[in-house]
C-alpha cells in the first residue's frame, strides 16, 4: 500500500476544510432569548452556534442584544471574525443593550419594522430557547413561508427538548385538519447545531404556497408606493 506524501495529505486536509466552510446562506437570522435561561445548555447552545456559523463563513443577524443568549451568539460570532447585524427597536435599547454592543446595530422604530428587517437581510432562520418574543418571531417566519412571502429555511435548535411541547403541539394541528401534513415540513428541527445547519441546507420547501414569492414582493412594492404617495 503506498503512503500519501505530507503534501498530498495537506490537500486533502484543505479540501476537506474548504467543503466544511462552503455553505448556501450568507446570513443567518437568529432568534433567541434576552434571558440565558436557568440551564447551562441553553448559553452553550448559544455559543457553539455562533462557532458553527463563523466555521461556515456566515454571517449573524440577530435583535440586538448584548445580554442573554443573544449577547453569547453575537459575541460569539464577532470573535470569530464574522461580521454581525442587530436589529433593535429604540425603546429596547435601554433595557437590552449594556455596555459596548458588536458589530452593526440597526436602530428601527418598533417591533414590526425589526422583524422585516431580520427577515430581509437574512437568508435562513434559526431559533434558540427563548419567550415570548422569540415564539412569535419563530411562528411569524414559519406563517410566511406558508403564505409564500419567502421560501428561506427555517430552523428550530431543540436543545435539550425545549421545543418538543411545540413540536408536539403542531402535530396535533396537522392531525386535526387545522395545518396542511406538507407545511409540517417548513420547520426543520434538530437536537445539535452541526445537525440541524446541515438539515437546513439540505432543505427544500414541500408545501404548497397561497401565492408566488413574486407576488408579494408586487404588493409590497405597490403598498409602499401608496404609503409613500398619503404622507
Amino acid at each position: 500500500m503506498i503512503e500519501k506524501t505530507k503534501c498530498e495529505k495537506k490537500e486533502e486536509m484543505e479540501g476537506e476544510e474548504t467543503e466544511m466552510k462552503q455553505s448556501r446562506f450568507k446570513r443567518i437570522c437568529v432568534f433567541c432569548g434576552s434571558s440565558p435561561g436557568n440551564k447551562s445548555s441553553y448559553k452553550d447552545a448559544a455559543i457553539e452556534l455562533g462557532k458553527e456559523l463563523v466555521s461556515r463563513n456566515i454571517d449573524l443577524v440577530y435583535g440586538g442584544g448584548s445580554i442573554g443568549l443573544m449577547g453569547l451568539v453575537s459575541q460569539a460570532v464577532y470573535d470569530g471574525g464574522r461580521h454581525v447585524i442587530g436589529v433593535i427597536p429604540k425603546t429596547l435599547m435601554p433595557r437590552e443593550i449594556t455596555g459596548e454592543t458588536v458589530g452593526e446595530v440597526m436602530a428601527v422604530a418598533d417591533m414590526h419594522q425589526r422583524k422585516a428587517e431580520m427577515a430581509r437581510h437574512s437568508d435562513a432562520f434559526i431559533a434558540l430557547p427563548g419567550g415570548y418574543g422569540t415564539l412569535e418571531e419563530l411562528l411569524e417566519v414559519i406563517t410566511w413561508a406558508q403564505l409564500g412571502i419567502h421560501d428561506k429555511p427555517v430552523g428550530l435548535l431543540n436543545v435539550d427538548g425545549y421545543y418538543n411541547s411545540l413540536l408536539s403541539f403542531i402535530d396535533k394541528a396537522v392531525e386535526e385538519g387545522f395545518i396542511c401534513p406538507k407545511a409540517r415540513h417548513i420547520i426543520v428541527s434538530a437536537p445539535s447545531t452541526k445537525e440541524l445547519v446541515k438539515k437546513m441546507e439540505e432543505y427544500f420547501p414541500q408545501h404548497e404556497r397561497v401565492a408566488s414569492k413574486l407576488s408579494w414582493e408586487t404588493e409590497q412594492i405597490d403598498y409602499s408606493s401608496n404609503c409613500d404617495m398619503s404622507r
